[in-house]
């Protein structure tokens, strides 16, 4: 029985040449490359991280040496993935589309290690155009109005911020004291910029009502900067 199992297991085994094994690095390494293009070109703003963006290249690689030394081995195979499911990643990802050059970058790898050059190519082509058309598109903006001041104010402020947005700001926060008071509003860009051009500048009318402190305007986005 013994000698049946690894008669199996090694009927399967692949002997890479030199050659192969550099061909395999040299189209990973240029796929590799366009997925850093990609990812320079779509991450234009702020979440972009160049640290990030050469590890993909590196991650490319080291995915295909992985599959030179698998091959088709599937005792090797069953072996590293016990190895890799005690390792633990706890590098949070920042933007959703970092999972997806992840990915990309590990499809590439395992293509390239099993010598699937033109999967990998083709394959590629396709996703470096969708992720340059849709990959720019970023979370729309929103903003916090926050108003701090007495509570007596209260009404006066809900009043002027109903009329100024026309009752489309919506209250998210609402934290009151003894005499204080703390309101934070929710608005969207077209909203506080239909309001701007219609009714001026809302800091300023705030400011003007009786029995307000401070007011705040914070620009909220779904995207972190590294």
């Amino acid at each position: 029985m013994k000698e049946m199992l690894f008669d199996f297991f090694g009927a399967y085994t692949g002997v890479l040449t030199l050659e192969d094994i550099l061909l395999n690095f040299l189209v990973a390494s240029v796929l590799g490359i366009v997925i850093y293009i990609s990812y320079r070109f779509s991450h234009s703003g702020p979440v972009y991280s160049a640290r990030f963006n050469v590890s993909l290249i590196m991650l490319t690689l080291t995915t295909t040496l992985v599959m030179n030394v698998i091959g088709n081995n599937i005792a090797l195979s069953l072996g590293m993935v016990g190895a890799l499911s005690i390792v633990r990643f706890r590098t949070a990802i920042k933007d959703p589309r970092d999972a997806t050059y992840i990915f990309w970058c590990i499809a590439v790898g395992i293509c390239c290690g099993v010598s699937e050059y033109l999967i990998a190519a083709i394959g590629s082509g396709i996703i470096f155009f969708f992720m340059l058309i849709f990959g720019s598109i970023k979370t729309n903006s929103r903003y916090l109005l926050v108003i701090r001041g007495k509570r007596e104010a209260e009404k006066a402020v809900g009043d002027l911020v109903k009329r100024c947005f026309n009752g489309k700001a919506e209250v998210k926060v609402r934290n009151s004291g003894k005499d204080s008071l703390e309101l934070i509003y929710e608005l969207s860009v077209n909203t506080l910029v239909a309001s701007e051009n219609k009714n001026g500048f809302i800091t300023n009318a705030l400011h003007e009502l009786e029995g307000v402190d401070s007011v705040s305007l914070v620009s909220q986005s779904d995207e972190i900067s590294r």
